[in-house]
């Protein structure tokens, strides 16, 4: 922590990501967890926070943002009071990194606010996030596509052994149920102690598919690498979590049989992120996302779902003061 100019107030957008599967839930090397995860364009949370006479929040889910302020106005020792206003956000528990993001909003908005600096990862420590991943932090840091190496020993945020930038042409259509809602807080915790270990046959092929078809086919433009070994993962690590999700690798079979739709005309990497609901596919280019977008708009809306057209981000958070 270092001190820097401090100013009245400051502007955060903080981008969604996706959580595209977990590389070991075996363990039996010692680390568990290993996420994927790609940061994106859009949604995103953007949050301002003012130095203020009293504190005060506004915007949508407004408790959330207020323990969220309090959380981390206590871990960084600050005795200020503050205004946040929250003018855009990630919907929450659908499976975009919400919590995570505006815990980091909010934590770097207090520090430019007070003068102080620490790392992303620091700041999700303070603020109660990491606990199995780091790529939502990641994705804050600098955006891309991110592979972290899991949880060991050592009591902090899984190491980023992986950023790199997503290929500009390619999109991924997303489609989200707003109806349901992902496990979170303690129902996921819940249902983390109770998963079996994943076999380590199974463990084994998710981390080969990662680094010798994702991962590769990702840096060298080829879709289809990428696509099979996503499609493959999502397949497996779908069937394991099935048994805390009613039996379906979908928390919501309706966005389930959208994407299997999706993958009849063409695309590719069909997936749930985290718990969902929300899930996803990916095209190579613009042009091929919109066909595909027009070809099941309609059904999506007759279904309840609503479906949208986004882009990695290669950049991380803006943090402006205002």
């Amino acid at each position: 922590m270092h001190d820097a100019p401090p100013v009245q107030g400051c502007r955060v957008l903080a981008p969604a990501r996706l959580h595209l599967g977990f590389l070991d839930l075996n363990g039996s090397l010692g680390r568990r967890y290993g996420s994927i995860g790609l940061a994106l364009d859009q949604p995103s949370t953007d949050v301002v926070v003012w130095k203020a006479r009293a504190t005060s929040v506004a915007g949508p889910e407004p408790e959330r943002v207020r323990a969220v302020l309090e959380r981390c106005r206590s871990a960084l020792g600050l005795a200020g009071q503050y205004r946040v206003e929250v003018t855009r956000a990630i919907p929450p528990h659908a499976g975009l990194g919400s919590g995570t993001q505006l815990a980091l909003a909010i934590g770097f908005a207090l520090m430019r606010l007070e003068g102080l600096s620490l790392a992303p990862k620091q700041v999700g420590d303070l603020s109660g996030r990491g606990a199995r991943s780091a790529i939502g932090m990641a994705a804050f840091e600098a955006g891309g596509f991110i592979v972290d190496g899991g949880r060991g020993a050592i009591d902090r945020p899984p190491p980023v052994m992986i950023q790199t930038p997503f290929p500009d042409a390619w999109r991924a259509l997303l489609v989200l149920d707003a109806r349901a809602q992902g496990a979170h807080g303690d129902r996921e915790a819940q249902a983390f102690a109770v998963l079996p270990p994943l076999p380590e046959a199974l463990a084994d092929r998710v981390c080969r598919l990662v680094l010798m078809q994702l991962v590769p086919g990702l840096q060298e433009a080829d879709l289809g690498a990428f696509g099979a070994a996503l499609t493959e993962i999502q397949r497996i690590l779908g069937d394991h979590f099935s048994t805390a999700q009613g039996g379906s690798p979908w928390t919501s079979p309706a966005v389930g049989d959208l994407l299997d739709r999706a993958a009849a005309l063409g695309a590719t990497g069909i997936g749930q992120t985290s718990w969902g609901p929300t899930g996803f596919g990916f095209v190579p280019s613009s042009d091929v996302a919109e066909g595909l977008y027009h070809s099941l708009v309609e059904e999506a809306k007759a279904r309840g779902l609503e479906i949208s057209i986004v882009r990695g981000r290669n950049a991380g958070a803006t943090i402006e003061d205002c």
